[in-house]
């Protein structure tokens, strides 16, 4: 199924939401009933992910949102808000993120406080996507 470039920013945008929201709703479940100083760890949680965003996730979401502008046709497969190198990124990041918490290698704690601060930087630049999405006109 093809769609426009525009929906396919929203696709994406739907997408890097779905994955955020699963992580931080995970990890605030985990701190919230398991863990002491929910407020700190929450805290540190959030920080960690805005300086993980500013560092990492702000060139990550720039590149997608540039290629999915940049596309030769205009209505992609709407699969394609991802390259292969994307594709293969976030499958390594699920498996090591099902791999550390079944085989409690991590402190339940620490990793529960990643996972929300993972999922911070996805949330925010899913709202990267939804304003590529919402200023989005086409080049003609």
């Amino acid at each position: 199924m093809n769609i426009s470039k525009r929906s396919l920013l929203l696709v994406a945008a739907f997408v890097w939401t779905l994955a955020s929201g699963i992580l931080i709703i995970r990890g605030y479940n985990w701190v919230y009933l398991h863990s002491d100083c929910q407020s700190a760890r929450l805290m540190v949680a959030i920080l960690f992910g805005v300086i993980f965003y500013r560092i990492l996730f702000t060139r990550i979401s720039s590149k997608h949102i540039a290629r999915i502008r940049n596309l030769e046709t205009d209505h992609p497969f709407f699969l394609s808000f991802f390259d292969a190198r994307g594709y293969l990124m976030m499958a390594g990041m699920i498996t090591l993120g099902i791999v550390l918490r079944n085989l409690d290698m991590v402190n339940k704690d620490l990793l529960y406080t990643f996972y929300i601060g993972m999922g911070v930087p996805l949330m925010i630049s899913a709202l990267r996507f939804y304003n590529a999405w919402a200023v989005y006109t086409r080049v003609q």
